[in-house]
């Protein structure tokens, strides 16, 4: 008779070990994943802040200056200003710009405009950074205008100079002295910030609250990725996450309103520069570097950066 074999199945080292094994090459895929997607993030973002620059320049073109980086603190920033050149004219059109300094319904929270500023733009958002809506339906976003080496304030603090800067406050009695542009950027518009990315908070976090004077700036005291806490009027109006790479505290004699460059990607972030170029600053930048970046006339030479 023919004896027939027995199947011979795995037993259970085999088993652990092919498990082992799958478990290996997944823990070493997982963050060449993430890598890859980062790195696709970070390139969206860089894109991004190069059609800012762009839209920047047609607005230059257009107006011969900037636009003003915030219209007193409530009725509108360069934010509102550049909708047409993002292709947002909609938008624009239904923001009631003309009425600014006058009425309640005319801030960027009023009744003209609430419809606007409820608008998350894509193009304004950074994929790395995290959504978040700070007091209701209001967007925020993750770009700031460069308001110098200072402060939002645009002085002196603690002995550090300003010296210029492509976007400040507005007020309504200042007319055309209140505008910068390129013929004011004496160091090069290849050596000056324009915008850089700056990090949305939590909760009521108004740091990156755009449609509004302070949440639309970045300032350069600081150097981008600081641990160094980021400085707002009203210590209700930021949320303490240093963990998160968002310190805040309120602001002080010393420490005066000011706001960090900040982002997501590992080692650095992403500015554009005055000339329409992106570049990614790492956060090991010396701060003296870093300031005569952010000041468009303090006829510095500019280190490696």
């Amino acid at each position: 008779m023919v004896r027939m074999r027995a199947s011979r199945g795995f037993t259970l080292v085999e088993l652990l070990v092919v498990i082992a094994i799958i478990g290996v090459l997944i823990a070493l895929l997982l963050p060449a994943v993430q890598q890859a997607r980062e790195a696709a993030r970070r390139m969206q973002c860089s894109n991004n802040l190069k059609q800012l620059g762009l839209a920047i320049h047609n607005y230059h073109d257009t107006f011969q200056n900037f636009p003003g980086g915030t219209y007193a603190c409530c009725w509108g920033t360069w934010q509102v200003s550049i909708l047409p050149f993002i292709e947002q004219k909609n938008l624009y059109d239904n923001y009631n710009i003309t009425d600014k300094y006058v009425t309640s319904d005319s801030r960027y929270s009023g009744d003209d405009n609430i419809d606007v500023t409820t608008v998350e733009l894509s193009a304004l958002t950074c994929p790395s950074d995290t959504p978040n809506k700070p007091l209701g339906s209001i967007t925020s976003h993750s770009y700031g205008a460069n308001y110098g080496n200072t402060d939002y304030d645009q002085g002196t603090v603690n002995g550090v100079e300003f010296h210029g800067a492509p976007f400040k406050y507005v007020n309504n009695d200042e007319g055309s002295k209140g505008y910068q542009g390129f013929r004011d950027i004496t160091d090069g518009t290849a050596n000056t910030v324009l915008f850089a990315e700056k990090l949305q908070g939590e909760g009521k976090d108004l740091r990156a609250y755009s449609w509004w004077g302070d949440g639309s700036s970045v300032s350069g005291y600081l150097t981008p990725n600081t641990s160094d806490a980021d400085r707002i009027y009203s210590a209700s109006y930021c949320n303490n996450l240093p963990l998160k790479n968002l310190p805040c505290a309120a602001s002080t004699s010393s420490a005066p309103s000011m706001f960090a460059a900040r982002s997501r990607h590992p080692g650095g972030v992403q500015v554009v520069l005055c000339d329409g170029s992106s570049r990614f600053i790492t956060e090991t930048i010396q701060v003296d570097t870093w300031r005569n970046l952010m000041s468009s006339r303090d006829g510095q030479v500019l280190g490696e950066f």
